[in-house]
């Protein structure tokens, strides 16, 4: 027998919404729409965000730590869900009609209570992770030769073997980090916020969302990845308006697939 109109779609296709991959440029379109619907304390919000990711690479460079400075980059990009929750806030208020204001972007009170910090606490954990599988990879191939400098980096990587084995090795290494740090996290932190749900299972639910929406998913995730160098190659100024934006459009990302 065929499915009844009352017969529900099983859960997995409930969650196939057969998007095209354009549809990512239409969450970007409503980001910036709610970025610019009372501007200040989203940019107020990107301003916190630059001036901490500032005073987190000067303190690498004074430490001398600078040899953790793209591993540490790359990583921001893991956490960066949990440090957009406030945006998602202020489109789900402008969504449902409320007020916005910053102090609700910053004290946020998420529907899952503490669980969204726990999925904090272990997307963190996924990042320290990542900069430790860094340090190693780069002592693999080149040992206990000391780092030569952000002025010497690039040299050392495109001029030697050792530098093409390590960027092949880091690439394959990181990419695999990437992927799994997107898929638990790009839905799990907005719907910690909207729904009374457990870490786990919100988790789970983002990586079932992602993988069977993976056209729009990938065209997503290559937007956020090209704005955010946008936002590192301008010596992080740009994260002050970028930021704010790719945060706002998660939230409509995560009402279009949820």
């Amino acid at each position: 027998m065929g499915r009844t109109e009352s017969t529900p779609l099983p859960l997995a296709q409930q969650r196939r919404r057969n998007l095209p991959a354009s549809a990512a440029f239409g969450w970007l379109a409503a980001g910036w729409r709610d970025l610019w619907r009372k501007p200040l304390p989203s940019l107020a919000y990107g301003l916190v965000v630059f001036v901490l990711s500032l005073a987190v690479v000067t303190c690498l460079f004074r430490l001398e730590l600078d040899y953790i400075l793209f591993p540490a980059l790359a990583g921001f990009m893991v956490v960066g869900p949990l440090v957009a929750i406030g945006l998602y806030q202020k489109s789900r208020d402008l969504e449902e009609g409320r007020p916005v204001s910053l102090a609700s972007m910053i004290f946020v009170k998420a529907e899952s209570g503490a669980q969204v910090w726990f999925t904090g606490a272990i997307l963190c954990l996924l990042m320290l992770v990542w900069m430790r599988a860094a340090v190693i990879i780069y002592a693999l191939f080149f040992g206990l030769r000391p780092f030569p400098g952000i002025d010497h980096i690039a040299a050392m990587l495109f001029t030697t073997p050792q530098g093409w084995g390590m960027l092949v090795v880091g690439a394959v290494v990181g990419g695999l980090f990437a992927a799994f740090s997107f898929a638990i996290s790009t839905f799990s932190i907005p719907m910690l916020l909207a729904e009374k749900i457990d870490a786990f299972t919100a988790m789970g639910t983002s990586i079932s969302m992602v993988f069977r929406n993976l056209p729009v998913m990938l065209m997503w995730g290559a937007i956020v990845l090209v704005l955010f160098l946008i936002g590192v190659v301008t010596g992080l100024v740009g994260l002050i308006v970028i930021f704010p934006l790719l945060g706002h459009a998660t939230w409509h990302s995560y009402r279009a697939i949820r």
